[in-house]
């Protein structure tokens, strides 16, 4: 027997069959595409998808910054910002203010 999935799940089983594909490329490849990336205010992913000519999603996403932060990180930015390193998301929201800050200080403003 088989469970019939929710209707707002059905629309998720494109994703499920996608492979994510790295290419190992020279440093003057990866630059070039983030580059032209940046210019066409393009995710990097899109960037290559346009390039080869195929569909890019053209749905505003929400711009966002990732990073992978190990255990001893969030212990180190524990230290740094005095909170406990199991605070994860006040963690989080001083960096996002740093982030914030940095930007503006780059910017002029």
């Amino acid at each position: 027997m088989t469970a019939r999935k929710p209707a707002r799940w059905q629309s998720s089983d494109a994703a499920l069959h996608a492979v994510q594909v790295a290419f190992d490329v020279e440093a003057a490849v990866l630059e070039a595409v983030r580059q032209a990336a940046f210019e066409n205010n393009l995710s990097n992913s899109d960037q290559i998808r346009s390039f080869l000519g195929l569909a890019v999603n053209r749905h505003p996403k929400r711009p966002r910054l990732t990073v992978t932060l190990a255990p001893e990180d969030y212990e180190a930015l524990a230290k740094r910002y005095g909170l406990l390193a199991t605070d994860r998301l006040a963690i989080k929201e001083r960096v996002t203010q740093d982030l914030i800050d940095f930007a503006r200080q780059q910017n002029g403003a």
